[in-house]
């Protein structure tokens, strides 16, 4: 507290932070004390770990350090691994020393930017140097498109691109940063591969197939054949009857977004 009111001058501001910091926890019905610690998930932390960073900030800038932090996520640039294990000693010994923290060993490393990733986001290990997706991130995002393209979640397709138009309108605008174009056009055709498949499964049978098929544009011939066709959903939904019927026009006029550029047909 000590440390806030150097920052913070209104009284009834560090009164309340106080009071976050006594409210006790609730546990089993039961509220206990707290010694130690913030709420979890709770606005205090991001602005605590702010004020508490800022030192460990002004000690980067004064040492000429290249770096970038995000609450209590930080990563130093250097040129070697050899100045990165001395920077890592020393920025380790004023954590602890100076500002009384605990370092996380376990997620803290000396290792080359492209096997690191930080807000989601890492580097292609190639001599320009580009943002890319982390792999994690990526797994994360298909993870959440095949929960929101399930058909047993008992919802009507307006619904289903509804949702999914609402997540991919916010992963575009934080994901959308990156300097890998070509990864955000190969989720953009996953991603309506997947949702032909939907299609292909909600028409069952061979003849409705058949008749969607036709309805649609795609030649009889094509279409009967498409319809027969002993492959699974999943190759049949690059099909170029699949394609024509529920093509890339198609799904932006249900005001599917894309995540990168428009594809053209």
């Amino acid at each position: 507290m000590s440390r806030v009111a150097r920052r913070v001058g209104d009284k009834r501001m560090l009164k309340l932070i106080r009071a976050f910091l006594t409210a006790g926890v609730l546990e089993n019905g039961l509220v206990g004390t707290t010694d130690e610690g913030t709420p979890q998930g709770g606005p205090l932390s991001p602005l605590l770990s702010n004020l508490m960073l800022d030192d460990l900030d002004r000690e980067l800038e004064r040492r000429g350090l290249r770096f970038v932090r995000y609450a209590d996520d930080s990563n130093v640039y250097v040129r070697s691994e050899r100045a990165g294990q001395r920077v890592m000693a020393g920025l380790k010994s004023f954590l602890t020393g100076r500002l009384k923290l605990k370092v996380n060993e376990t997620k803290s490393a000396v290792a080359p930017p492209h096997t690191r990733k930080f807000l989601g986001f890492t580097f292609l290990n190639r001599v320009q140097t580009k943002r890319r997706i982390a792999p994690k991130a990526l797994h994360r995002f298909k993870e959440r498109v095949r929960e929101l393209t399930q058909r047993s979640r008992g919802v009507s397709v307006d619904q289903m691109i509804g949702a999914l138009k609402r997540y991919l309108t916010g992963w575009r605008g934080y994901f959308g940063f990156c300097e890998t174009p070509s990864v955000l056009k190969q989720l953009d055709e996953w991603i309506r591969r997947r949702l032909r498949c939907v299609f292909w499964k909600q028409w069952k049978r061979g003849r409705t197939r058949f008749r969607e098929l036709v309805a649609r544009g795609v030649d009889r011939n094509l279409a009967a054949q498409t319809a027969g066709s002993p492959h699974g959903v999943w190759h049949l939904s690059n099909s170029p009857a699949l394609n024509k019927a529920l093509s890339n026009r198609y799904f932006r006029s249900l005001g599917l977004p894309s995540l990168g550029p428009s594809p053209i047909n």
